[in-house]
């Protein structure tokens, strides 16, 4: 039988922003419990969590962790993630398979950048909330301006469990309003000695705890029945209430603590054992069918992949939920996602960087194996039989991109294969080979995480790398008909080739009547895989040309669209329509006719007033209200267009259009202009006309960089 069942199994998250003391109170817990001997500190770089050289340089979180303690006979599993926005995908990952969630706040700074974002994918997932608010200790920390942030960020559920009796350098006592105590602590922290509460102190501690009371026996209308005869709550009915009140994010408790001086982690681990949910008092996951998989120890085995670690000498770590069934080492479990067949060669309980092999795990508890060989992150594992596939994690949009290659030649196969690491190991990381742009792109959250990819690049991979600004996808396209006509002709001995070509190009849209002058004998409308049309008509009288050298013709001019004669960009919506040419008996072929066809659309193309367009993108910022005039300043100078404003809760929120070429280091601005307190998201729009001067500026780039004769 597994250590722990699954009633007894806690999974929580540790979220807020960097420096909110997330890390040290998972420090503060494993000393607290005895698994560690002395508790380590950011400073020192000597935390369990924060083992990554990388992290210890930077001295903040950068990746999640899972650790765990026993505690009163449960385990808690704790997943520790980072606090910068660039790491959500390591947060929405954790959050994913976290059953309540612990957010800390900062009384230094109170509701911190960042901290919003966070709430909101806890509001996506329904996570049980708890707040814990850090640092009071602290010379500047100030509690209640910190909870009049909280509910003013986050509602009136947000719910006072505790207050300090002082805050900075003499703070070592905490009223509890909940069992209406006083923990009072040595200055070495530990242990509370529990005393009455003072009397000076007992009208606001008994208003808190009548607050806290009919805030849980609001919520059940049993209990409410129970408040209304007895004028209380008992601890038990109290604890019920709590719970479900948690489940249905009706009541966010907030705590207090110094985690550095170990004051007040105890009895928040109190809570998370007797109060917060397990994994099988959470409503049922679904599958991508819609069908519920409880959590449930005795069924058939089910687990879910949320992260993947390389390890070094060892190979890929791979971490994962079990949803349910209990998995033992040497088991085989099908992959849903891929068909294979997996073996469970060993299953660890993690530790920071520390792996401790266990023969099993049971539903609701968190682990790891080794060496999967097809397995990745958002893959489901179950028994032989089962048709069950959890829904995959969705990571966050990209904020920048950046191109990536070889600083030697030679190397690119190497960086291929780095990059397929770092892909595996982060999701929110994508990767695309851009046959248009001739690079290789990388979609990035932000500077800190291309900041973790070039270490990665310098530090794992030893790989020399130049990350440069990623080209414009540009369209072209054309203004007016223009007509022209060309002859190839070659002679070389024997058999030569001959073609010659007269066309007409036309602007193309939407319901455009058919040319007028001209007898269409035959029409293909072809969608264009990098969007638009091309619309190409056969209007040959007399024979002048064979019906079997038309598809040349179309070669031709569809391969002078995937280089267009102004930049080499692709060309969209335009019709051609061939309307004579001249075949010789002998020489004429399907290449004499494809090089026709190309030079005569090329020629035409120069005479039909071209455009350029350029990608445009919606983007939508949210802001406080005391920021919208400096980012509105700077979409300006971005060429951007405000669509329109509105509020998004109690911030504004900003929809504009701004071209793709000017979205280059808007992620630094923008968190520069607002001291990170802003957010955005973007989606490609649509290809609009590029102003003229900006126009004539890439075509003379284009000209000198390919020493090509181009006119516009």
């Amino acid at each position: 039988m597994p250590e722990f069942d699954t009633a007894h199994v806690k999974n929580i998250v540790l979220l807020g922003h960097a420096g909110s003391g997330k890390t040290t109170l998972a420090e503060c817990m494993l000393f607290e419990t005895g698994c560690i001997r002395r508790q380590g500190n950011i400073t020192e770089q000597n935390t369990t969590a924060d083992y990554h050289p990388l992290e210890k340089e930077r001295g903040n979180s950068i990746f999640s962790k899972l650790l765990h303690v026993r505690w009163r006979g449960y385990k808690i599993n704790i997943l520790d993630t980072p606090g910068y926005q660039d790491f959500a995908g390591e947060v929405i990952a954790a959050l994913r398979v976290a059953d309540t969630g612990i957010m800390l706040l900062n009384a230094e700074n109170g509701v911190e950048p960042g901290t919003d974002t966070i709430w909101d994918y806890t509001q996506r997932f329904k996570t049980p909330m708890v707040f814990a608010v850090s640092k009071l200790d602290s010379d500047q920390a100030d509690f209640d301006r910190t909870v009049e942030e909280a509910r003013g960020h986050f509602g009136p559920r947000v719910t006072v469990v505790q207050y300090p009796l002082q805050t900075g350098a003499g703070f070592h006592e905490i009223i509890d309003v909940l069992r209406m105590t006083l923990y009072k602590f040595r200055d070495t922290g530990g242990k509370p000695e529990k005393l009455p509460i003072p009397e000076a102190e007992r009208p606001r501690a008994e208003q808190l705890h009548k607050l806290l009371v009919e805030a849980v026996a609001g919520n059940d209308e049993k209990l409410m029945e129970v408040y209304f005869d007895k004028g209380e709550l008992d601890e038990e009915e109290l604890r019920m209430g709590m719970k479900l009140a948690l489940i249905n994010q009706e009541l966010f408790p907030l705590f207090c603590l110094s985690a550095e001086r170990n004051m007040g982690s105890g009895r928040l681990m109190g809570f998370i054992d007797h109060v917060c949910p397990s994994a099988n008092e959470m409503p049922a996951q679904l599958t991508r069918s819609g069908q519920e998989i409880p959590i449930d120890p005795s069924a058939p085995p089910c687990l879910f992949i949320f992260k993947t670690v390389a390890e070094p000498h060892i190979g890929e770590l791979s971490f994962f939920k079990v949803y349910a069934g209990t998995v033992r080492s040497g088991m085989e479990l099908e992959n849903e996602t891929t068909g294979g067949t997996e073996r469970l060669s060993q299953l660890f309980l993690v530790e920071g960087n520390e792996r401790i092999a266990v023969p099993e795990l049971t539903a609701g508890d968190i682990g790891a194996t080794l060496k999967l060989k097809n397995t990745h992150v958002n893959n489901t594992l179950h028994a032989k039989g089962r048709r069950d596939e959890l829904p995959p994690i969705q990571f966050p949009p990209s904020v920048m991109t950046v191109a990536v290659e070889a600083a030697k030649k030679g190397e690119e196969e190497k960086l291929a294969q780095a990059l397929h690491h770092l892909r595996e190991e982060d999701p929110s990381l994508l990767l695309e080979v851009s046959a248009e742009l001739r690079q290789t792109l990388l979609h990035l959250q932000g500077d800190m995480h291309l900041a973790v990819v070039r270490w990665k690049m310098q530090h794992v991979f030893h790989l020399d790398v130049k990350f440069e600004r990623p080209r414009v996808p540009y369209r072209e396209t054309i203004r007016r008909p223009a007509e022209a006509s060309y002859r190839h002709k070659k002679q070389s001995g024997g058999a030569g080739q001959f073609g010659e070509v007269t066309l007409r190009i036309e602007p193309w849209f939407d319901g455009m009547p058919d040319p007028e002058g001209l007898n269409v004998r035959n029409k293909e409308v072809i969608a264009l895989d990098w969007g638009g049309k091309l619309v190409f008509c056969n209007c040959v009288v007399g024979g002048a040309i064979d019906n079997r050298f038309m598809p040349s013709i179309l070669k031709g001019v569809m391969e002078k669209m995937q280089h267009g004669p102004l930049t080499g960009s692709y060309a969209r919506d335009i019709r051609v329509c061939v309307m004579d040419g001249k075949m010789h008996p002998v020489d004429s072929n399907d290449v004499s006719f494809k090089l026709a066809g190309l030079q005569a659309f090329r020629q035409a193309f120069r005479e039909a007033d071209p455009q350029l367009l350029e990608p445009v993108c919606q983007v939508q910022v949210t802001c406080p209200e005391e920021w919208t005039g400096a980012v509105m300043g700077d979409l300006q100078t971005r060429r951007g267009i405000v669509l329109n404003m509105g509020y998004d809760g109690n911030q504004r929120r900003i929809t504009a259009q701004i071209p793709q070429a000017e979205m280059e280091g808007y992620s630094s601005s923008l968190r520069s202009l607002t001291q990170g307190r802003a957010r955005f998201s973007r989606r490609y729009l649509a290809h609009e006309p590029l102003p003229s001067e900006l126009q004539r500026k890439l075509i003379d780039e284009y000209q000198s960089q390919f020493k090509e004769e181009v006119t516009a």
